[in-house]
């Protein structure tokens, strides 16, 4: 049974920092890309970040890029999205999903998501 579980969201100041989980099970980590995405009250669903399966590149959205880092640890079955200099129009519920071999940050290329995490930016 493939799951994903989110975790690390929270309230934090703007310019402040989080770092969030996504607990892989059901499935080889490593042989899927694993794709980070958000949504707001009121918008659709975008895509943040993403790690390919093949060699571990990461693609980010340009609203995020050079803020937010996404790794993997296949030994712990987990992926990461470090957060850092936080904004409030990063506020969000925080998805990550099971994609396919190589890196997407399109919506339509994942099958499995997980339950999502709140993230808040606000002083």
């Amino acid at each position: 049974q493939v799951q994903l579980v989110e975790s690390g969201g929270g309230l934090v100041q703007p310019g402040g920092s989080l770092r969030l989980s996504c607990a892989a099970s059901g499935f080889t980590l490593d042989d899927y890309a694993i794709g980070w995405f958000r949504q707001a009250p009121g918008k659709e669903r975008e895509g943040v970040s993403c790690i390919s399966s093949s060699d571990g590149t990461t693609y980010y959205s340009d609203s995020v890029k050079g803020r937010f880092t996404t790794s993997r640890d296949n030994a712990k079955n987990t992926v990461y999205l470090q957060m850092s200099s936080l904004k409030p129009e990063d506020t969000a519920v925080y998805y990550c999903a099971r994609g396919g071999f190589f890196g997407s940050l399109s919506v339509t290329d994942y099958d499995y998501w997980g339950q999502g995490t709140q993230v808040t930016v606000s002083s």
